[in-house]
């Protein structure tokens, strides 16, 4: 399946030869350009897309975006959960810190 398809030897363009003139100096010519072979015809079936499969591909697309979405707004959403319970325990000892120093 995922090996390639090469065109056989003998479908290859013959390479074209310009004969030199020997009885008068010919001007000077450019070298030939290369002509590529064809492209090979592949043997894969064409995929056709129906309205039924578009629409599932839409949906499917679609609930593969709220589903990433999900994850990343709940992920940001941990981070600052996060976030605010270190800064309401740094603000905890701190009041501790200064208490302690004051002789309470």
């Amino acid at each position: 399946m995922f090996t390639p398809k090469y065109p056989p030897k003998d479908a290859a363009p013959a390479p074209t030869v310009i004969q030199p003139q020997t009885t008068t100096p010919a001007p000077a010519q450019a070298a030939p350009v290369p002509v590529a072979p064809a492209a090979p015809v592949s043997n894969r079936p064409t995929i056709q897309l129906t309205p039924g499969s578009t629409l599932a591909l839409v949906a499917g697309g679609g609930a593969a975006v709220l589903v990433v979405g999900t994850v990343l707004v709940s992920m940001l959403l941990a981070v600052a959960i996060t976030g605010v319970s270190v800064a309401v325990v740094a603000l905890v000892i701190r009041l501790l810190v200064k208490d302690l120093q004051k002789g309470r």
